[in-house]
């Protein structure tokens, strides 16, 4: 009986935030999945299609595009600033931490993990001042270094807008990882890397048979939180390139905002939307599953 009441008592603290949930995520979703049934403009009564929007999903190149912009964003926001994030929290904690003192460690990253704290606009805005392609930093030292041959139209140029997009979101991203790693580092035991040490074991090699496997979990939730992050991506684009030019830097979060609000096709916007909920659902779950798998 004892034990009822204290399973009792703990319900109640979950249930402020069990109430959160329900009214800020769940609900919002099943309004969001009944609209994407539907052709509605905004306003009025929405029109049943049952699956139509799903049906001129599976044959809209325009959305097919988007989906293969979002993939190199993966690539951006999770896979090259996870393996970049770990070679520099091994070279802070390794290196830097070691000969020049945990403070100088503890300012680089803090210098590292600065653009996560910036704000998205402020980020976005003066990074269209640096790729400008007039008056920008980045073109004006090329000229000054005599590469004047080198600049170009970072954010104009069709063949070059995703790429400079890249840039961008993976010097935004990198400094989570790093901040992880380190954190990871710090409970992993300094025996094992003595041990590899007096085995005449390179920094190469106690980082790849040591380091790394020894932050499995915290790789898998940097993996997974990056993509997520880069599957729902938004803000950036829409301060530096609006999806452009022509599409070149579209994804489906900001195809779906287009279609909600500039285009007033509610109900395709929110089929769009719900598929993108629906990946990461998925995606989350078989990233728990391998991590399960990987911890047995």
């Amino acid at each position: 009986m004892r034990a009822v009441r204290e399973r009792g008592s703990y319900l109640l603290y979950l249930a402020p935030g069990a109430l959160l949930v329900l009214a800020v995520v769940l609900v919002p979703f099943g309004m969001n999945v009944g609209i994407s049934f539907t052709e509605w403009s905004g306003v009025g009564e929405p029109e049943w299609t049952g699956l139509d929007n799903y049906g001129r999903l599976l044959s809209d190149g325009t959305f097919w595009a988007s989906f293969r912009h979002n993939l190199a964003l993966v690539v951006a926001m999770a896979v090259l600033p996870t393996l970049a994030g770990l070679v520099v929290a091994a070279t802070l904690v390794d290196y830097i931490g070691k000969h020049f003192g945990a403070r100088q460690a503890a300012v680089l990253r803090a210098c590292v993990y600065l653009p996560q704290v910036l704000p998205i606009a402020v980020a976005g805005i003066v990074w269209s001042w640096i790729l400008a392609p007039k008056d920008g930093a980045l073109n004006a030292a090329l000229r000054a270094l005599g590469l004047e041959a080198l600049a170009r139209n970072w954010l104009g140029d069709p063949d070059l807008a995703l790429w400079s997009l890249m840039g961008v979101l993976l010097w935004m991203q990198l400094g989570y990882p790093v901040v992880i790693f380190m954190a990871g580092m710090s409970r992993l035991d300094p025996a094992l890397h003595e041990a590899a040490e007096l085995d005449g074991a390179s920094w190469w090699g106690r980082f790849r048979h040591v380091t790394v496997p020894g932050l499995r979990p915290e790789i898998f939730v940097v993996l997974l939180t990056c993509t997520i992050a880069a599957l729902k991506v938004f803000a950036p684009i829409y301060v530096l390139t609006r999806g452009g030019p022509a599409g070149a830097t579209n994804v489906p979060a900001y195809y779906s905002f287009q279609n909600f609000f500039e285009r007033t096709r509610v109900g395709y916007g929110a089929a769009i939307a719900t598929v993108l909920t629906v990946l990461v659902l998925v995606l989350t779950a078989v990233f728990l599953r391998v991590q399960q798998r990987g911890e047995r």
